[in-house]
C-alpha cells in the first residue's frame, strides 16, 4: 500500500505561506521565464475574479485590478518541500519526493486500520504549516497519486476499476497528439479508454498508446526512489523586501520552528541549542545562540525562546535574510532522586529569566553564591540550576552565639567614644547610652585589589533602653549593622 501527499499549485502556496499580508488578497504567480510573462497559478480569490492560468499580466490585471503578482521563489519552494517531506516521514521511513508538491510513502508497514487516520493527520499537519494538501491511499503509487489529486481531504481507493472508470482522460496525462486522436474517437474517460482492447490500442497507437492504456488502467508499478531523512536541522530564507518590523519576521520563524520541530520529533531527536542569524540590509549581521535548559522538540517552547530575544532587539538596518539552526541531541531521559526537586517547567523558568535580564541587564540575575573570602556580603550571581539538590544535612554541632538580624543596608550612626570603646550611639531607629561593650574585632583583606580592599572594626553593645546590637566602624564611618535576637 502507498500513500501520496499532494499540494496543488505548489509554487504559489510556497510563496503564500511566508507572506501573511497576502492571506486575504487575490494573488497570482507569474512565469517570468517566458518572453511574455503568463499566469501559471492563482489562489481562490483571484480565480473568483476570473484570473486563470495562461493569461498575461495585463490581461489578469484587467480582470482583477487589486491582483498581486508574484514570481516563484526557489528558497520558499525549498522550505515548503522540506515541510512536505517532514509530514511524509510521519507516515513511514520510505519516502519519495516524486515531484514538486508530491510525496509518495510506502505505508505497508502500518496497520491497515491506521493508514487512513495517519494520512489524515499528515494532511492536517501540512495545513498547520501553511500548505493545503490532499492525501490518497491505494495499492500502487500511481493510483494513490490519482486519488490525492481527486480528493478534497483524504481518499482511499478500494475498488480500482470503479474509481478509475469515471475519471477524465487527462488524469493519465496523454500527449496532445494522443488526446486529439482519442477525442476524435469519442473517448473522454479512463473507463472508456480501458474498455478498448489493449492489443488493438497497440496496433493503432503503438508503444505510447500502450503506456497510456496501462496508466489509465492503473497497471503501472514502479519502485520508490526514497530520500534520506534530514540530519542537519536548518532553515534559511531571503526576504523579497527588507523586513523592518517584528511581525513578519516572527511569522517566518514560526514556520521554520514548526517544520524543524516536526523533523526532530519524527527522527526521535530534540534540540539542545538553537542559533539565529539575521542578515541586515547594510551587509552586517546579528547572530545569537541559545542553550536550552532542557532538550526539547516542542515548537511552542523553541518559538518562545526566539520571541523573548527578538522582542527587545533593535537592529541598525532592516533585515534581508534569516537563518535558524537547531543542534540535535537525544531527548533527556532521567530518573530523579527521591528527595531531588526539579523545575516543573525549566523552559518557562528560562524564559522568565531572559525577560528579567532584558529589563535589569545582564549580570544582575542568578542565584547568590558566597565567595571564598571573609569580606562581609561577598556574593556573586551564579547561573540558576535546573534541579534543586536535597537540603544539606544539619551540622553535628549547632552554631554558637545569638542569631544576628542584619539591617540591609546598615544604619548610618554617630558614636560617642569613651576612650576607644563606644559610649553612646545615635541612628535613625535607635539611640541611647551604652551599658556594656565588647570588642573590638578587626578584620581586613583584599589589599591586592585596589577596588576591593576592605577594613572593618566590630563592637557588640548593649544599650540602656534595651537591645543588643552590632556596631561597625569602616573607613567611611560608623554603622549599626544589626540586632541580636
Amino acid at each position: 500500500m502507498f500513500a501520496v501527499l499532494h499540494i496543488a499549485d505548489f509554487a504559489l502556496h510556497a510563496v503564500l505561506r511566508t507572506a501573511p499580508d497576502l492571506a486575504a488578497q487575490p494573488v497570482a504567480l507569474l512565469d517570468g521565464a517566458r518572453q511574455r510573462a503568463q499566469i501559471v497559478a492563482a489562489n481562490a480569490a483571484a480565480r473568483i475574479a476570473g484570473v486563470v492560468p495562461g493569461l498575461t499580466a495585463p490581461q489578469a490585471l484587467a480582470r482583477c485590478a487589486p491582483l498581486v503578482l508574484r514570481q516563484a521563489q526557489p528558497a520558499a519552494e525549498a522550505e515548503a518541500r522540506a515541510a512536505l517531506l517532514a509530514a511524509a516521514f510521519t507516515l513511514g521511513p520510505m519516502v519519495e519526493a516524486t515531484a514538486p508538491g508530491v510525496a509518495t510513502i510506502d505505508v505497508a508497514g502500518r496497520a491497515a486500520d491506521n493508514r487512513e487516520p495517519a494520512l489524515r493527520a499528515a494532511v492536517q499537519t501540512l495545513a498547520g504549516l501553511g500548505l493545503p494538501a490532499t492525501g490518497g491511499l491505494a495499492r500502487s503509487p500511481l493510483l494513490a497519486l490519482y486519488a490525492a489529486r481527486r480528493a478534497t481531504d483524504v481518499l482511499a481507493v478500494g475498488d480500482d476499476a470503479a474509481f478509475l472508470a469515471p475519471l477524465p482522460l487527462a488524469t493519465a496525462e496523454p500527449t496532445s497528439e494522443l488526446a486529439e486522436i482519442l477525442a476524435g474517437w469519442g473517448v473522454h474517460t479512463l473507463g472508456q479508454f480501458t474498455a478498448l482492447p489493449k492489443a488493438e490500442i497497440s496496433r493503432r497507437l503503438g508503444a505510447a498508446g500502450v503506456t497510456l492504456w496501462e496508466r489509465a488502467a492503473g497497471q503501472t508499478a514502479r519502485p520508490l526512489q526514497p530520500v534520506a531523512p534530514p540530519r542537519v536541522f536548518t532553515a534559511t530564507m531571503e526576504f523579497p523586501e527588507p523586513v523592518e518590523t517584528l511581525e513578519p519576521l516572527l511569522f517566518v520563524l514560526r514556520r521554520f520552528v514548526d517544520r524543524l520541530a516536526l523533523e526532530m520529533r519524527t527522527a526521535g531527536l530534540a534540540a539542545a541549542e538553537l542559533a539565529i542569524r539575521l542578515g541586515l540590509d547594510d551587509e552586517t549581521a546579528h547572530a545569537r545562540s541559545f542553550h536550552l535548559p532542557e532538550p526539547t522538540a516542542d515548537a511552542e517552547i523553541l518559538f518562545r525562546a526566539l520571541h523573548t530575544h527578538l522582542e527587545t532587539l533593535r537592529t541598525d538596518a532592516p533585515i534581508g535574510a534569516v537563518r535558524l539552526d537547531l543542534a540535535p541531541t537525544r531527548p533527556l531521559e532521567k530518573q530523579p532522586d527521591l528527595f531531588e526537586t526539579g523545575l516543573r517547567d525549566p523552559h518557562g523558568f528560562a524564559e522568565t529569566l531572559a525577560r528579567t535580564v532584558a529589563v535589569v541587564g545582564s549580570g544582575r540575575v542568578g542565584t547568590p553564591r558566597l565567595l571564598d573570602t571573609h569580606r562581609a556580603d561577598a556574593v556573586e550571581l551564579a547561573p540558576s540550576v535546573d534541579v534543586v539538590p536535597p537540603a544539606a544535612k544539619a551540622p553535628v554541632h549547632a552554631p554558637l552565639g545569638l542569631p544576628l538580624r542584619r539591617f540591609r543596608p546598615p544604619l548610618a550612626a554617630k558614636v560617642e567614644l569613651a576612650g576607644r570603646a563606644p559610649a553612646y550611639v545615635w541612628c535613625e531607629r535607635l539611640h541611647g547610652p551604652v551599658t556594656t561593650a565588647r570588642g573590638p574585632w578587626r578584620s581586613a583583606g583584599d589589599w591586592w585589589h585596589a577596588e576591593l580592599v576592605w577594613e572593618r572594626e566590630e563592637w557588640d553593645v548593649a544599650l540602656a533602653g534595651g537591645g543588643l546590637y552590632r556596631v561597625l566602624r569602616t573607613p567611611t564611618g560608623w554603622f549599626v549593622e544589626g540586632e541580636y535576637d
